[in-house]
C-alpha cells in the first residue's frame, strides 16, 4: 500500500517540486491550491500525511487544520506547517495551532524524503 501526501501549496512552482521529490521517493501526491480544496480531498482521499502552507488564498493553513481536525482527518493523521515563515514565532505559533511539525521553504530536496518519513514514524 503506498504512502498518500496531501500538499496544501498554493504557489504551482512549488507543489510541483514537492511532488516530484516525494513522488520520486515512493510516496503518493496529491494536491491542493487552497484550504477549501485541501479539505474537499482530504474526506475524498483521506491522507497519511498533510503538508500545509500556511498563507494560502481564501482560508489560512492554521484555519484549515482547524477544520481538518474537527473531524474530516483521523487524529493520528500528522499535519506539517509548511512555510516560508522561518522567524521562531512563526514556528511557535504553529505549535500552538497544533501542526505536528514545521519545514522551512524552501525545501531541502536531499532531506524532504527523510522529513516525511520521520513523521510518519512519529504517528501513534
Amino acid at each position: 500500500m503506498t504512502t498518500r501526501i496531501l500538499v496544501v501549496e498554493d504557489n504551482p512552482l512549488n507543489f510541483k517540486l514537492v511532488r516530484d521529490v516525494l513522488e520520486y521517493a515512493g510516496y503518493e501526491v496529491v494536491g491542493a491550491g487552497s484550504g477549501e480544496e485541501g479539505l474537499l480531498l482530504a474526506g475524498d482521499l483521506p491522507p497519511d500525511l498533510v503538508l500545509m502552507d500556511l498563507q494560502l488564498p481564501g482560508i489560512d493553513g492554521t484555519e484549515t487544520l482547524r477544520r481538518l481536525r474537527s473531524g474530516v482527518l483521523a487524529d493520528d493523521v500528522p499535519v506539517i506547517a509548511l512555510s516560508a515563515l522561518v522567524m521562531d514565532r512563526d514556528h511557535a505559533a504553529a505549535e500552538t495551532a497544533g501542526f505536528d511539525g514545521y519545514l522551512n521553504k524552501p525545501i531541502s530536496v536531499r532531506s524532504l524524503p527523510d522529513q516525511v518519513a520521520s513523521f510518519l514514524r512519529e504517528q501513534p
